[in-house]
């Protein structure tokens, strides 16, 4: 399966000669530079404000997008790993962006990011081009295809709001696990809470108890293959509602790669 780290060698026996070399195929390299088209794509320009925070190339390297993947942005809130995506992926690639209808239901600008965010990938005729929109309700997104990887960023915590009905991410870790392809991956980022705080500093403070997302989501069966440090701010206490003016958009977060085993 592509994607995993290593170095696999494979011997090609020469029945000319009755010898044997190696031929070394080295596992594709992620780095963010990969994906400076992606980053630096017009259809980005309002989304370039928070990229010093977002840090959206090492997000890519990160989650290890390919040219030609199937991907999936599970809640798409307004856009910003979309677009991201969109360019990311290739011309033979796809992007399903996933929004709910619980989300619209709350906040009806959702609808109208989401169709701001498939606009640039659309034809003549108006018809979605290498990102389709996704909308249906929160567990059942209806991905069109086996995905190679999924993606979801600051939203984790909402499958645990008192809102939600009980069971809810325990469903929804399911749904994407069965969403994947053999050896697919997900990548989920989100604001950390203080240790043991449970449920309750979702409905509080919009944050994710990390104990709580990791046996949710390996219950399922996903495999953490790496933690990242790569949004991870100490000076955060944990403590403000991350709407806080004092702490907004520079919380403390957590962002894993799961796996999916073949």
């Amino acid at each position: 399966m592509k994607k995993f780290i290593g170095i696999a060698l494979a011997a090609t026996m020469l029945a000319s000669c009755g010898s044997s070399e190696e031929t070394v195929v080295e596992a594709p390299q992620y780095e963010a530079r990969k994906y400076m088209q992606a980053v630096t794509d017009i259809a980005r320009a309002d989304d370039q404000q928070y990229d010093e925070n977002r840090k959206p190339g090492e997000l890519l390297a990160f989650a290890q997008i390919d040219t030609g993947d199937a991907v999936g942005d599970f809640i798409m809130g307004g856009g910003y790993v979309t677009r991201l995506l969109a360019t990311a992926v290739g011309a033979d690639g796809r992007v399903y962006a996933f929004q709910p209808e619980e989300f619209i239901a709350f906040r009806g600008e959702y609808a109208d990011e989401q169709d701001a965010a498939i606009a640039p990938y659309t034809n003549d005729q108006g018809e979605p081009v290498r990102v389709f929109p996704l909308r249906a309700p929160l567990a059942e997104p209806g991905w069109p295809e086996e995905l190679d990887t999924i993606i979801t960023v600051m939203n984790w915590h909402d499958l645990y709001i008192q809102e939600m009905p009980e069971g809810t991410a325990d469903a929804v870790a399911a749904m994407l696990f069965d969403a994947l392809k053999p050896g697919g991956s997900l990548v989920v980022v989100d604001h950390l809470s203080a240790e043991g705080a449970g449920t309750q500093a979702a409905d509080d403070l919009h944050r994710m108890d990390a104990a709580l997302a990791r046996e949710t989501l390996t219950n399922a069966g996903f495999v953490i293959e790496e933690e990242s440090d790569l949004y991870s701010r100490p000076a955060d206490a944990r403590d403000l509602n991350v709407f806080d003016e004092a702490i907004r958009g520079q919380t403390d977060q957590f962002a894993w790669r799961l796996r999916k085993p073949e």
